[in-house]
């Protein structure tokens, strides 16, 4: 079998796009955990510009994930307080958070990005 990593642009993109599809369908979560680095190492998108593209793919795959989890019974359980609330923090945050990384290195934005992924791994992992 072909390594699907050496197929084409648009087929490399198209094989993330479904890992981080599913990933974020399953978890909720991690689609810029898969995407940032994929993008990085396999599609040689710059490091500023794989966190922003991160952040305009995982817009509509989240709305895609949240759609269907309130078609299922996942959605009973729904915290809408909390999703206001946070999505309004979050938002200042977005806006925050990308002005500090347009000014920031590359360097400093992977081991940044690192330190964030080994704390939520711990977090997770942690009983």
């Amino acid at each position: 079998m072909k390594n699907i990593f050496k197929a084409d642009g648009m087929g490399r993109m198209g094989i993330i796009g479904l890992i981080t599809g599913f990933v974020n369908g399953l978890l909720g979560s991690g689609g810029g955990i898969i995407l940032v680095p994929a993008m990085q190492k396999f599609l040689n998108v710059k490091v500023v510009n794989s966190h922003a593209t991160a952040i305009a793919i995982i817009l509509p795959l989240s709305i895609i994930s949240g759609i269907i989890y309130l078609k299922d019974t996942v959605s009973s359980g729904l915290e809408w307080k909390v999703v206001f609330y946070v999505s309004v923090g979050g938002f200042f945050g977005g806006l925050i958070g990308s002005k500090f990384l347009a000014k920031m290195s590359n360097k400093m934005i992977h081991k940044l990005f690192g330190v964030f992924m080994i704390i939520s791994s711990i977090r997770i992992l942690k009983p």
